[in-house]
């Protein structure tokens, strides 16, 4: 089935730190690159971060450069947001999708990725 899966979100405190994980199956992972999104209640989806096919390109929104890195394991199929120095802006639901194949480089635009995960929970809160 092809799919990605996110997992790693939970509770923090303002200040700390978590690791997501994006999980693909179904497809060959090291063909793709993969972004991060984010969707806040009553907010549009906000583009955070991309990661290009080999890992040698990582993009990042304003919003969270300096705190946030992406990275990739193309052999475990899986990639990775490590969040850090977080505030309780940084609540929201965290997807992975997958960018299309026929794209060259990295994109924030949703509508040029094919497939999404189901998304995983980051709440900041003390």
């Amino acid at each position: 089935q092809v799919q990605l899966v996110e997992s790693g979100g939970g509770l923090v405190e303002p200040g700390g730190s978590l690791r997501l994980s994006c999980a693909a199956s179904g497809f060959t992972l090291m063909y793709y690159h993969i972004g991060w999104f984010r969707q806040a209640p009553g907010k549009e989806r906000e583009a955070i971060s991309c990661i290009s096919r080999s890992g040698g390109r990582t993009f990042y929104a304003d919003s969270v450069n300096g705190r946030f890195s992406i990275s990739r394991d193309n052999a475990k199929m899986t990639v990775y947001l490590e969040l850090g120095s977080l505030k309780p802006g940084d609540t929201a639901v965290y997807y992975c999708a997958r960018l299309s194949i026929s794209s060259h480089d990295c994109s924030y635009r949703p509508n040029d990725y094919d497939l999404w995960g189901q998304g995983t929970q980051v709440t900041v809160s003390s």
